[in-house]
């Protein structure tokens, strides 16, 4: 009986198993002659075909590139693009997928982008799949994205896009250059920095693989595969900011006022190496890539004769063999030249020489001291020490032991070489005071660090550190101090740096309109003719000056040149230059920074003056809090989760009451009241938010064409009426 019962069991169990089997068999035949999911009633075929399996690449963001302060130069946005399927389709679960409501889109749309709803219609009756929005469409922020997907509209999609911005504008963009996206959307570097530095930059693309029906829709419950991205390296430059700026602000005011062919200028530690300011202009805006019509790298890429910034070295080389006396006199007039058995120069009557060697303007100074020679800059005395104290051998030992027609070699920027004509004694007096051979500001300023310095030879450098994205600690690079040589002694250097004060601060010395207040510096004028299909009668010149501060104890060098028209006002009319020198000085407090206003100056009352803080990357609270004891005029511009971009600049001085823009987003925001503003804050705001501003007139605004609080868009154009 027992066994009947294990029996009958077993039957039942053997029938429940085949059924089982048999459905299992019946669904996977199903599957394999294409019939439906069970539950979803979705043909399964199309999942056999390699077709569906979608692979969606994840963008890695390119690294950041920062300031020494932490400001952001250049970094990767991501951005989106609008997509309006107009084509009806339906979703798995038979919702509409396309734009079906066109008259609730438009109205939606017309509200967050700003563009007309009769505009919107056009584009919705269209009889295609898709359509773009145009200009206003693309580029959309994370924050506008959110609030068009909050309407829910169906048939609105997005394309995602990573566009490289650099904050600034232009600014240092010839040494930092740009990168743009190539064909398959990667950020590529193309010039500068940006370029030679590609390698640490490019981050590694993730990817997505997934399985999708015939209508690109992903059923729950499929595979999906995921590899995330990987960012690029983070680089900080030595740059600062707040110097960088006055830079380029002050070569575009000597382009206008002396009508230069172009400007050059930087700013370096004599101790450290770190470049702090380097800049060219005319340059470009690296967002617009438009009207480019220089790629060179002015300061690396562009020997010139240098012109009596050479004079420095001819003194030194004297000073440093002990044949050197101030005192001595020298001829101030002229001084003709012949030469001896080994085809140097020797002075000579007028008569038996092969010409005359003469000072600026063919001027008189009679016999002059060594020392007056080079406070005022005289030709006459630098052929006179080159040719009687040491000799043209001596010398050129010297400026290559200063690493004169050599390439400096830092951070692997490309370097134009340079040109040494030493052949004949014309060639060899003429670069006792700059003429003739070519040098770079580069190997110009590697060569004055010794100068103003201790007699150490400091290679300048860009790239301060290069750094992992998610771990600040993982340093891959990290510059250190390099001294490549010592060509005089430190005693010799304390020497050439009294008579450099002298060139300042003298009163009738060849650099005296450059003093600022409150800060003594030292320094060395240069003008050179410049040479043309192999003539110097271009009517055209270099004037230039370099200078260390504070002279008691020199930390920093500058330098700042243009090109341009023959013009008696060039070491005269300097005021773009002491206003890079005046923001180098109060940047190192190396001045007095206490400022009142003229109007308060009678009351006794003085303003607050603060640095800006760097609130990029920070949310609003924070920036607020940041600013709070400053008592700026704050302007909130756009909705965002951070702040993307501010005025003024870190590290820039900033007053009570001044205004201060923060930008949370770019694409949109609200115009604000302009009526009483004057027409440097609207070139403020025009530089943070890239609107299109046309202004007419002087004064303060008294009109804007776009009324306060309506919803504007970056590159709009907005006429604006100043007067009184």
């Amino acid at each position: 009986m027992a066994k009947k019962r294990v029996i009958a069991e077993s039957g039942k169990i053997l029938v429940v198993s085949s059924l089982v089997f048999f459905l299992l068999i019946y669904s996977v035949f199903q599957v394999s002659i294409g019939k439906y999911h069970m539950r979803s009633k979705t043909d399964l075929k199309p999942y056999i075909d390699k077709a569906n399996v979608v692979t969606k690449t994840e963008q890695a963001l390119r690294g950041v590139i920062y300031d020494r302060n932490g400001n952001v130069l250049a970094q990767d946005n991501r951005t989106y693009d609008i997509i309006c399927v107009l084509k009806e389709r339906l979703t798995g679960d038979k919702k509409p997928a396309y734009v079906k409501d066109k008259e609730h889109t438009a109205e939606v749309l017309s509200s967050i982008l700003g563009i007309s709803k009769e505009e919107l219609r056009k584009k919705f009756n269209q009889k295609i799949y898709q359509t773009e929005l145009g200009v206003k469409g693309r580029n959309l922020s994370k924050a506008t994205k959110e609030k068009i997907d909050e309407a829910k509209l169906p048939g609105i999609e997005f394309r995602d896009s990573i566009k490289r911005v650099y904050p600034n504008g232009q600014f240092a963009t010839n040494l930092i250059g740009y990168a743009v996206s190539d064909t398959k959307g990667n950020t590529v570097g193309k010039m500068g920095l940006e370029m030679y530095l590609n390698n640490y930059l490019t981050g590694e693309n993730g990817s997505i693989v997934e399985q999708r029906d015939k209508n690109g829709y992903v059923l729950p419950g499929m595979k999906q595969e995921t590899k995330a991205a990987v960012n690029g390296n983070n680089v900080t430059l030595t740059l600062d900011s707040g110097i960088q700026n006055t830079l380029e602000e002050s070569m575009k005011q000597t382009m206008k006022n002396m009508k230069a062919e172009a400007v050059w200028g930087a700013a370096m530690e004599i101790d450290t190496g770190r470049v702090v300011a380097w800049g060219q202009s005319n340059s470009f805006n690296p967002n617009t890539l438009e009207n480019i019509k220089e790629y060179s790298n002015f300061g690396m890429q562009m020997p010139y004769e240098p012109g009596s910034t050479m004079k420095s070295f001819t003194w030194a080389a004297a000073m440093n063999e002990s044949k050197y006396n101030g005192e001595k006199k020298a001829e101030g007039n002229k001084w003709c030249f012949t030469s001896d058995n080994k085809n140097n120069p020797v002075r000579s009557s007028e008569s038996n020489s092969y010409g005359c060697i003469y000072n600026a303007r063919r001027r008189q100074w009679n016999s002059q001291s060594l020392d007056s020679g080079l406070i005022h800059s005289l030709n006459t005395i630098a052929a006179t020490i080159l040719t009687e104290y040491i000799n043209p051998t001596i010398y050129l030992e010297y400026l290559k032991k200063f690493h004169f027609f050599q390439n400096v070699d830092t951070d692997g920027i490309p370097e134009t070489a340079t040109s040494l004509n030493y052949n004949y004694p014309g060639d060899k007096v003429a670069l006792s005071f700059g003429q003739g051979s070519t040098v770079t500001l580069i190997q110009l300023l590697q060569a004055y660090t010794a100068l103003t310095g201790n007699g150490e030879l400091v290679k300048p450098y860009f790239v301060e550190s290069i750094k992992d994205a998610y771990d600040s600690s993982k340093v891959i690079y990290q510059a250190k101090k390099t001294v490549v040589g010592k060509p005089i002694k430190a005693e010799t250097a304390k020497q050439i740096q009294k008579v450099m004060t002298q060139v300042v601060h003298n009163k009738t010395g060849s650099a005296k309109y450059y003093q600022i207040p409150n800060v003594k510096l030292m320094g060395k004028t240069g003008t050179t003719q410049v040479a043309e299909k192999g003539s110097y009668d271009t009517g055209k010149t270099i004037s230039s000056f370099m200078c260390a501060m504070p002279a008691e104890n020199p930390k920093v060098l500058v330098y700042y040149a243009f090109k341009g028209p023959d013009n008696l006002s060039a070491h005269v009319d300097v005021e773009p230059q002491k206003a890079f020198l005046r923001k180098v000085a109060m940047t190192y407090g190396f001045s007095d920074k206490t400022v009142k206003s003229s109007e308060q100056k009678d009351k006794g009352t003085q303003l607050i003056q603060s640095t800006m803080p760097n609130v990029v990357n920070h949310s609003l609270p924070y920036a607020k809090q940041q600013l709070k004891s400053s008592k700026v005029n704050l302007l909130v511009l756009g909705e965002g989760q951070s702040v993307i971009s501010q005025y003024p600049l870190a590290t820039h001085r900033v007053l009570s009451n001044e205004k201060v823009f923060l930008v949370m987003d770019k694409n949109q925001f609200n115009l604000p009241d302009l009526r009483g503003w004057s027409r440097k804050e609207i070139e403020s705001l025009r530089d943070v938010t890239g609107l299109n501003f046309v202004v007419k007139g002087n004064g303060v605004v008294l009109k804007q064409s776009v009324p306060a609080n309506s919803v504007v868009h970056k590159n709009d154009k907005i006429e604006i009426q100043l007067g009184t």
